[in-house]
């Protein structure tokens, strides 16, 4: 593996799955934490480096009245549009993919857990020591979106079916973490997942 001295967790799973649940667990139990989707807010500020050719490739339509990026219109155009999403990632991943590579090197902990939707499809899940699916039930998914998100049921059914199915996700990964039961639940798989790890140390 790249990062001497470091274990990487490799998180990942659909959308409204339940990845930030798991991470937040995870750093509970002691370990440092990234989360790709922060990474994407920050690098699509107006003084991030994603901003401009953003802007360029989709127009201004897209921002604001601050000028910056409306991720939720943004978000409405690509998801519905294959091969605009596939030009957003294209802008997105190698920006995300330098960032995430510089908090590995400097994380605090031995280690270190990262929230990647697109963990396999950027090649990111190749740097990790193991990799997690998260999996919850699609009609969870679109109720979390619409409760927790705010988004209405047509824009959430098409957030979710953007995606790869979960399956694709569970059958490459080497754990899976089953979020559509409690808390407690999730909380004990991820217990157990995490003694495995520090055996494994």
């Amino acid at each position: 593996m790249p990062y001497q001295h470091k274990t990487l967790i490799g998180i990942t799973g659909n959308i409204a799955c339940g990845k930030s649940t798991v991470l937040r667990q995870l750093q509970q139990l002691g370990a440092s934490t990234i989360d790709a989707d922060s990474l994407i807010h920050a690098i699509l500020k107006k003084d991030g480096p994603a901003y401009a050719p953003v802007v360029e490739e989709f127009g201004r339509g897209i921002l604001g009245e601050d000028e910056e990026i409306d991720r939720r219109v943004l978000g409405r155009i690509v998801f519905a549009d294959p091969e605009r999403l596939r030009r957003l990632e294209d802008i997105e991943h190698p920006l995300v993919r330098r960032e995430m590579d510089e908090e590995i090197r400097s994380a605090p902990c031995p280690v270190v857990a990262l929230d990647a939707i697109k963990l396999f499809e950027s090649g990111w899940a190749a740097n990790c020591d193991t990799v997690w699916a998260v999996t919850c039930r699609r009609d969870q998914q679109i109720s979390r979106l619409m409760h927790a998100r705010g988004y209405p049921q047509e824009e959430a059914e098409m957030r979710v079916n953007a995606q790869s199915p979960q399956e694709e996700k569970a059958a490459r990964a080497d754990l899976v973490i089953d979020n559509s039961g409690t808390l407690a639940q999730t909380r004990e798989q991820v217990r157990e997942a995490w003694r495995a790890v520090e055996v494994a140390e």
